[in-house]
């Protein structure tokens, strides 16, 4: 989480108006990240990947936590399996949102790594556009990294990126038209 140093610099400010200074309450604060739900119910065989690629973002990530809708819940972010390419809504998604991952089985018959394909998706839905082409090492460089290329982890750039897009606010930013990206646009 984002560390908030609010109660330490109340104690600094006590004290240099001659109070004085518990030890304990210079803990830091966290700040509340922007949670954001998922429905998997739809994404067939890829369910597991999904999860791995959510639990990548989580690790990543501070300012943004994606959780598993409840059944009957609102899902911000769905996710489908479908015989095409794998593509994704444009984020980023905040809570009461709507976007939608669909999890292309053509990529897996293509031979591309799942769990990469899963992460990438999501990152469009957390705000990443692709990078293409591009390295192995960008998440984000989707098919261009290669077939061999197992790599599901964001840079610092792509973390960078999401943290700044859920920085400070749980309201959605203005979006002008949803964009649909693909596994293989350029």
């Amino acid at each position: 989480m984002l560390k908030r140093t609010v109660i330490g610099l109340l104690a600094v400010a006590t004290a240099l108006v001659g109070g004085f200074v518990v030890p304990s309450a210079t803990a830091d604060v966290e700040a509340a990240a922007v949670t954001i739900t998922y429905d998997d119910s739809q994404a067939g065989e890829f369910v597991d990947v999904v999860a791995q690629g959510v639990a990548i973002w989580n690790d990543a990530v501070e300012n943004v936590e994606i959780v598993r809708a409840e059944p009957g819940q609102h899902a911000d972010i769905t996710v489908e399996a479908f015989d095409g390419w794998p593509q994704a809504t444009l984020g980023p998604v905040f809570p009461g949102g709507s976007a939608t991952v669909w999890y292309g089985r053509q990529a897996v018959v293509e031979g591309y790594d799942q769990v990469r394909i899963a992460s990438h998706e999501l990152g469009h839905s957390l705000g990443l556009p692709d990078v293409k082409p591009g390295p192995c090492e960008s998440l984000m460089s989707g098919s261009t990294g290669g077939v061999d290329c197992t790599n599901a982890q964001p840079n610092a750039e792509e973390i960078a990126q999401v943290e700044e897009n859920y920085s400070g606010s749980t309201a959605p930013k203005p979006i002008q038209h949803k964009v649909i990206i693909g596994w293989l646009d350029n």
